[in-house]
């Protein structure tokens, strides 16, 4: 994933801090659709004069932040340097190409770290360098890369970046002996499921958790409001979905999945445009997802209550002894690995790093005793 044309030029010493800034920059954003960017935009002189990061799907991306803190700031960006955590991009999407509003700015050089394996948003660097911006590429690529490792994998598998969500109790319980679940999570906790549903373009679930608990799936305000975007909300499994439903509502937004298998499930999602899917439930259903090591992040809404009983958050993994056990890193990324929702605790997770990417190369290995 590294970039591939890298200019055999050494870093400044300036250009390696502006570089650990914008990753401490990408880390503000949310994961999802979008990786996580950070940029800094440096003076001739060295000096640090505007950071910009991505805060997801339909906001300005990083350069583009960090052009506008400085334009607001009246500050000319003419001869300056963008230090870029990934390949500017070079399509109109949600937001207008950023190598468009580099070269507008009159920036002259550009360093970012590893290649936009997106093959809408590829070919940032030849555009640039086709304007006659110096560009320098893999400083700080093994960071980088690590930086936003699920979302290389999803991009080069084609499928949706998937989020795993489980509101659960102490005891690991969704729900009691005779079904109630509402509400384990605190009030602070739906409204943050509720903000994440309206970011995400599909929100999935099975067909066991639709007969017994009759969820909207809709994204709703602090006042049960809709929000203005709603995902797509998808229910996975062979048996049909009831007329009556109230996944269905008026939109049209609900779909049926005929499948078990969630790497199908996917499929079909990311074929009809999702690129990042929440799944939701039930147990079967995450189990399933984990099972398959199709998860990216894992959130948990952690109650402080006790069932003793009742469903737990996991059908079984199919683990028999601990070599096999999963294992699963904090996310600094969106406000921390560990946050507290009003009585809740919000743990934020991604997979462990399993072997360094081969693809990536240090910074050191790029800097070449730069000054």
């Amino acid at each position: 994933m590294a970039a591939e044309n890298a200019v055999a030029a050494p870093f400044r010493a300036t250009e390696a801090q502006a570089m650990a800034q914008a990753l401490d920059a990408a880390l503000l954003g949310p994961r999802g659709a979008n990786p996580l960017v950070g940029a800094v935009v440096v003076g001739p002189d060295g000096t640090t004069l505007a950071t910009g990061y991505h805060r997801g799907a339909g906001t300005a991306h990083a350069e583009a932040d960090a052009i506008a803190q400085a334009t607001a700031a009246g500050v000319d960006l003419a001869g300056c340097t963008m230090v870029v955590t990934l390949e500017p991009c070079n399509h109109v999407g949600r937001t207008g190409p950023c190598t468009e509003a580099i070269i507008a700015a009159g920036i002259t050089d550009v360093v970012y770290a590893v290649d936009d394996p997106h093959d809408p948003a590829a070919g940032g660097a030849a555009t640039l360098r086709a304007a006659g911006i110096s560009v320098r590429s893999g400083l700080a690529g093994v960071e980088a890369f690590e930086l936003n490792r699920q979302w290389f994998e999803a991009v080069a598998a084609q499928r949706p970046f998937v989020t795993l969500h489980i509101a659960q109790t102490l005891d690991s319980r969704i729900a009691a002996d005779d079904g109630t679940s509402q509400w384990i999570s605190s009030p602070a906790s739906l409204a943050d499921n509720h903000a994440l549903r309206s970011r995400i373009d599909a929100i999935l679930v099975g067909t066991q958790t639709v007969l017994v608990d009759n969820p909207r799936l809709t994204a709703r305000d602090s006042q049960g409001e809709p929000a203005a975007r709603q995902p797509v909300r998808a229910v996975m499994g062979l048996r049909g979905v009831p007329a009556g439903a109230a996944i269905h509502g008026a939109d049209g937004l609900a779909v049926h999945l005929p499948t078990r298998d969630p790497a199908e499930a996917l499929g079909l999602l990311y074929g009809g445009g999702a690129r990042h899917v929440m799944v939701e439930g039930g147990s079967r259903i995450l189990s399933a997802f984990l099972t398959a090591g199709l998860v990216d992040e894992l959130i948990v809404y952690l109650a402080p209550t006790l069932l003793g009983s009742g469903t737990p958050a996991l059908a079984g993994l199919g683990i028999g002894t601990l070599a096999d056990a999963q294992h699963w890193e904090w996310d600094q990324a969106d406000g921390g690995s560990v946050r507290t929702l009003g009585r809740d605790l919000r743990l934020h997770l991604r997979p462990q790093r399993t072997a360094a990417p081969e693809n990536a190369r240090t910074s050191a290995e790029q800097a070449q005793g730069g000054n």
